[in-house]
């Protein structure tokens, strides 16, 4: 079997790629710079095609391209984690589904698409596929509207599509903006306290490794499809998942909870029914 994953240098592309050398997968990995990608502990052992979703979509057959894989795991999206900012729903929706469209039209019959928790607005306690999406920031409408219009693709041509909706996750090569890297940065340098929000708000989350393992599980199987939360349904408190990390890693520093305010993109507690996605994972085993 041959698999195409886009965003093969980002965080989750990279860990998902790995995944799949060690199922013994044929990998085609695509992203926009290949001196990055040689840098990355799987290239000998990949295809890499280089390519950049601004590229002109009427030029190419991209499913010859990538070398007509029978699975594609999409994983490419600029500007994160700026999720406020308008050019997801200007230049990156259109150019997102331009490129999956190319692909669909010239032969691919198994997309998974990574989603977000955000499509859920501002709903809050235990979230389930079959709840309304509700977006209310530009990267979560720009998603859901990107698999709304790969939905009604799909009454023109016949391709299985997977949505998984990713919840929290963290591990190493992480995004240095993100919470557990600002707090190792802070005792890199020193400091004697770290300043946080409240801490009390209750997030849903996995290590990018088991993130990996799930969506390579997901995308594997047939049986379940459509959206998916993919996620632990464990909720935990931000101050619990700092205290634990420092905690592991056998590192101190004072704490100062309520320094920053809650975000304003997200509930004050909320995680992922696992029902659907307990169901795709017993049916790739």
């Amino acid at each position: 079997m041959k698999v195409l994953v886009t965003g093969a240098c980002g965080f989750i592309g990279s860990y998902v790629i790995s995944n799949l050398i060690d199922r013994k997968i044929d990998v085609v990995a695509t992203d926009m710079d290949s001196g990055t990608a040689k840098e990355r502990v799987w290239y000998s052992k990949v295809t890499f095609v280089e390519y950049v979703i601004d590229d002109d979509f009427t030029k190419d057959n991209l499913f010859e391209k990538f070398h007509r894989p029978e699975k594609v795991m999409h994983f490419a999206w600029k500007g994160l984690p700026n999720y406020k900012e308008l050019f997801h729903l200007e230049e990156n929706l259109p150019k997102q589904f331009e490129f999956l469209k190319n692909l669909i039209v010239h032969g691919l019959k198994d997309l998974l698409v990574a989603g977000t928790c955000f499509e859920y607005g501002m709903q809050s306690g235990k979230l389930s596929e079959t709840m309304p999406s509700a977006p209310d920031n530009p990267y979560a409408l720009a998603k859901d509207r990107l698999r709304q219009k790969l939905e009604e693709l799909r009454q023109e041509n016949n391709f299985i599509l997977k949505w998984p909706r990713l919840f929290y996750l963290y591990g190493k090569g992480q995004n240095p903006k993100a919470l557990l890297p600002q707090l190792d940065q802070a005792i890199e340098r020193g400091d004697s306290v770290f300043n946080m929000s409240k801490g009390d708000q209750k997030r849903d989350y996995l290590p990018v490794e088991t993130m990996a393992d799930y969506l390579v599980r997901i995308a594997m199987q047939d049986d379940v499809t459509g959206i998916i939360n993919c996620c632990s349904g464990k909720p935990i408190t931000i101050l619990s998942l700092v205290e634990n990390h420092l905690k592991q890693s056998g590192k101190k520093i004072k704490l100062n909870p309520g320094y920053y305010p809650y975000p304003d993109y997200e509930p004050i507690e909320f995680w992922g029914d696992t029902q659907k996605l307990q169901a795709a994972l017993n049916s790739s085993s």
